[in-house]
């Protein structure tokens, strides 16, 4: 599989690292995905706040240091957790292969976010 035209203008902004892992992922997972949203401006972000889909104005959307990615099955975008789950182990073991330290939504403690991939913090300061 590979990234779709879609998945790739969506990546427009965001840092050439994570573009490597998710290019990486796309070619060894069996359940395909896409790219749902990368580069965020200030007002899409304010948008997403106030609907309670992010709790942050510091989304590192905005710096072009997160992506978010759906299983895409059956000619659609799927939200089941146990397709977030497969993908992740692959996202994962691409990122660790390329050398490449991402964070996952999916593992944080609170506001689980399966979707999110992000460059972390403090190996990529904004």
């Amino acid at each position: 599989m590979k990234l779709g035209k879609r998945s790739r203008e969506r990546l427009i902004g965001v840092h050439p690292d994570l573009i490597i892992v998710m290019a990486t992922a796309i070619q060894r997972t069996e359940i395909d995905f896409a790219v749902i949203e990368g580069m965020r401006t200030l007002e899409r972000q304010k948008e997403l706040v106030a609907k309670g889909a992010s709790k942050t104005m510091k989304s590192r959307h905005l710096t072009g240091h997160a992506v978010d990615v759906a299983p895409y099955v059956g000619g659609e975008i799927r939200w089941d957790w146990p397709l977030y789950d497969k993908l992740a182990v692959v996202i994962k073991k691409a990122a660790e292969d390329c050398g490449i330290v991402v964070e996952w939504g999916g593992d944080w403690k609170t506001f689980k976010d399966g979707p999110h991939w992000q460059l972390p913090h403090k190996t990529y300061p904004a």
